[in-house]
Parts: C-alpha cells; structure tokens; sequence
C-alpha cells in the first residue's frame, strides 16, 4: 500500500486536524515523507492501567526504586528516550471527569460519548468499536484483565450498549462477535447459577470450540491454536499484594504479566497480526478505596505486564505498544515530611491489602487485637486511639462514607487516614479525577504520536498506523 496516498485520500486523513495546539488555530500536519520511511503496525498492544493519576506511576516508580535500585519499566522507557510520550485530556461528551465506559469508548468508538455507556451516542447512534473494525479487517482481537473481562474498559474496544453494567449481555456479545481470547474475572456474569437468564455460558463457549479455563494452571496449559475463555474470579481477581501472600491465591490465579503472555503467545502467530489489550483494571478499585497496598502493587504488577509487550515488541519489530490510563483516580502522593523516606518505605513490608485487613475486624474484635492486626499486616501499630476509631466503624458509631467498590461497607477513608501519619501517602478524593494523564508509544505508528491529544485520536492513530481503513 502506498501510505502517502494512504493517508492523503483515505478517510484517516483528517486526523492532523484533530490535534490542535490549545495556543493557536493551526493544526499539525502529518509529514508524509517521515511515514513512507516507517513500518505500518501489523499488531497493537494497548495498555491501560486504569484510574492511574501520575501520582501512582510516580509512587510505583519511586517503591520500585528504593527496594530493588530499579524503577519501573514504564518510566525507564522515558529515561531511556525510547518512546513517544504526550499528555491526552480524557474528558466525556458529558464531563471533564469520565468513566471508564466513556473512557474506553473514545478509543473503541473514536467518538466522546456520555458517562456509563459504551460507543452508542445521545440519539442512540452506534459507533462501531475498534477490535471489531480490525477483526474485519483480518486480525485476531482480544483483551485481558484484572477486573471482570466485562467490566467498561475492555468492553470499550469490543461492544456497544446503553448502559456499562450490562454484563450478562457483554459476556454474550464477545462470543456472538467471536473475539480469539478474553481473560478477567467475571464468573458471576457467565455461570449459569449467577446469570438471571440462568444461561450456562461457559457451555455456549464450549459449543463453538472455546477453551473455558478456570485457573492458573489451566490458563498455561491452554493450546494456541483455539480461542480461550479465562475466567478466574467470581468477580474481579484478587489484589496483587494479597495473592503474593497468600499460597491458594497464587497457585490458582495468574498475574496480569502471564495473561498478557498467554494472549500473545496465543496470537502472535497470525498471518495478519493481532490487536490486544491489556488492563490492571484494580488500580482504579485500589484508588476508590485509598487503599495504597493495593493500588502501589496492582501497578508494578501491570508494570511487569508492560515489561512482555515491550520485550515482544522489541523482538517482533511490527508491533506498536501504547501505554496509558483511561483517566486519575484519587491522585494519591507522597507528603512532605521529615520521616517521609521512612514512613514510605514502609509500605514495602505491606503483607495486605486495607480491603483484606478491614474485612479480618469483627465487632467484637478488641482494641488490642485490631492494633495486633495491623502490626502484622502493615509492619506497625497503630495508637489506642485510632484502633477505637476504627472499631466505631464496626459498632455502628460511625458510618463508612467512601469507596465506589466497597460492598462490605468497611472503613476505607478513615483507615487511610490513619495509615498516612505512618506511610505519608496522602489522597484528595475516593473518585475520579479531570486530569490529564501520562500516553507513552513504542514502536511503529509512534512517530504519529503529538505532545498533546484527546483521547478519541487514539482511535484513528491505531487504524493509521496499521493502514486498516475507516469503512466500517
């Protein structure tokens, strides 16, 4: 294909004018002579850490650092100048703070649509999602994650539908469009005993030559020439600082980084490439809960995730490796002061997570056995005094206020609070954030990438850098 000719007729062309300098009315063309030199994308690999403000890429990269004298492999490919890097606005059609249907749609649908929907406009309009356009297109398309494979990130790039929480229709839609390998969470919306259809899914994936696995080792023993159905959890997977402590955990569920290996593997055999994405969906669920144990290792852990694309990238030479966050969450940082150093690090001996700990007290629980918990959990005590304040939370004395996926109801913010005079991580809110946030991009059709751009011209730079046109 001539990409000069490409990308001056072809309906992608219009992408130079959607990145617009906030500073002036001109837009930034293309160069045309640059592309011609570079290889088209023959696969995507797209990453989202989902609900990640900068303060947790810069805690991550920070804990890393000071444990092991490495940081994170995200910001080592800024330090080392081998990406393109850009700050996105990730704002909905129906606020300057989105979700993540709305989030995810505005790379699926290539359009901003409201809060809670996925790529379906305010008149019902249907905006078809980007994996199926390349499944047209002749690639293979799949997505992992942490959270349950039906949750709004992933359902972003591969369905439409009126409302996010349409889960048990999501799980039917993936098999209706025959995607080649989906892995999360999720049980509850594909089990017979849980969907309200009591439809057995799993046994209508089975039907059409799906692999169902159900565990980790499952998952590695899975052959790559079928399509695979992982479903690890009745709902999300666990945290990742609770499976590395805990042996069932860990012998039953994979981490993020073998997902994304498993997928590819899986893929990157086709003739016509593959297009996969890969989300630590519970760094968004750490951050509603300022629950910094889980948040910081769910994201070296979709830090280690980043590590397989790139080395497979680096190796294939054909893929292009886009690394983001559909929007902050919570925008968590480390707090001046004198024991700052020593207050962080000792997150490091973190055994739990908050969501853990929290569900471990009983009402009856006494104030020496809550501070007897914490210390074993966090490494230190906590005074008499703020163990009472978290068994008021436990007698009825006070009432939970905070925490978007806090269905036990437990002391969330008031736990972090006290943890902060320990840890000296400080948070501003239990929800989303306006932010503009960090966009990195490896490989080929990274060159398109400009300092500054909207969420939705993401859509059109994958179709542009794997040369597939908008027709759909």
């Amino acid at each position: 294909m001539n990409r000069r000719k490409f990308f001056r007729n072809g309906s992608l062309f219009t992408l130079g004018t959607t990145l617009l300098s906030p500073f002036s009315s001109t837009a930034n063309v293309l160069n045309l002579d640059t592309l011609d030199k570079n290889k088209k994308a023959k696969n995507i690999i797209f990453m989202v850490s989902d609900g990640m403000s900068t303060g947790t890429l810069n805690m991550a990269d920070l804990y890393l650092n000071r444990k092991t004298g490495k940081g994170s492999n995200w910001l080592q490919l800024y330090k080392d100048q081998r990406v393109n890097i850009a700050l996105m606005d990730t704002a909905s059609a129906s606020s300057i703070v989105t979700d993540s249907s709305a989030g995810s749609s505005s790379w699926g649908g290539g359009v901003r649509v409201k809060n809670g929907v996925l790529n379906v406009g305010p008149n019902g309009e249907k905006y078809m999602p980007i994996w199926q356009k390349f499944k047209k297109a002749g690639k293979m398309a799949g997505c992992v994650t942490t959270v349950p494979i039906t949750h709004a990130t992933p359902a972003g790039f591969c369905v439409n539908n009126d409302s996010r929480n349409a889960q048990e229709d999501i799980a039917a839609d993936y098999l209706n469009l025959g995607f080649d390998i989906m892995m999360g969470g999720g049980d509850k919306y594909f089990s017979a005993g849980h969907r309200e259809d009591k439809k057995d899914m799993y046994a209508a994936y089975k039907a059409k030559g799906w692999q169902v696995v159900r565990n980790r080792k499952e998952m590695l023993a899975a052959a790559n020439d079928k399509q695979i159905l992982g479903v690890f959890g009745e709902d999300a997977l666990p945290y990742s600082l609770d499976r590395a402590n805990d042996k069932t955990l860990t012998a039953e569920t994979p981490t993020l980084a073998e997902m994304a290996q498993k997928a590819i593997d899986r893929m990157k055999g086709h003739k016509n490439g593959f297009v996969l994405q890969i989300e630590g969906g519970k760094v968004d669920w750490g951050a509603h809960a300022n629950d910094v144990g889980a948040l910081l290792y769910d994201q070296v852990a979709f830090d280690e995730a980043v590590k397989v694309a790139i080395d497979f990238a680096e190796k294939d030479k054909e893929t292009l490796v886009i690394i983001t966050t559909d929007h902050g969450n919570a925008n968590p940082g480390v707090i001046y002061g004198k024991d700052a150093n020593a207050n962080f690090d000792s997150i490091q001996k973190y055994t739990h997570t908050n969501e853990w700990l929290l569900n471990e007290i009983k009402p009856n629980f006494t104030v020496a056995q809550v501070r007897e918990l914490v210390d074993a959990m966090n490494g230190k005590s906590i005074s008499e005094e703020d163990a009472k304040t978290v068994l008021s939370y436990y007698d009825g004395l006070h009432k939970e206020d905070g925490g978007l996926y806090n269905y036990k109801k437990v002391p969330f913010k008031a736990f972090a609070e006290i943890q902060q005079k320990g840890n000296s991580v400080g948070w501003i809110s239990m929800d989303h954030s306006a932010d503009y946030v960090n966009l990195a991009m490896f490989g080929p059709g990274s060159e398109l990438l400009k300092p500054f751009v909207k969420n939705t011209d993401l859509h059109y730079l994958m179709l542009q850098a794997a040369e597939v046109e908008n027709k759909f």
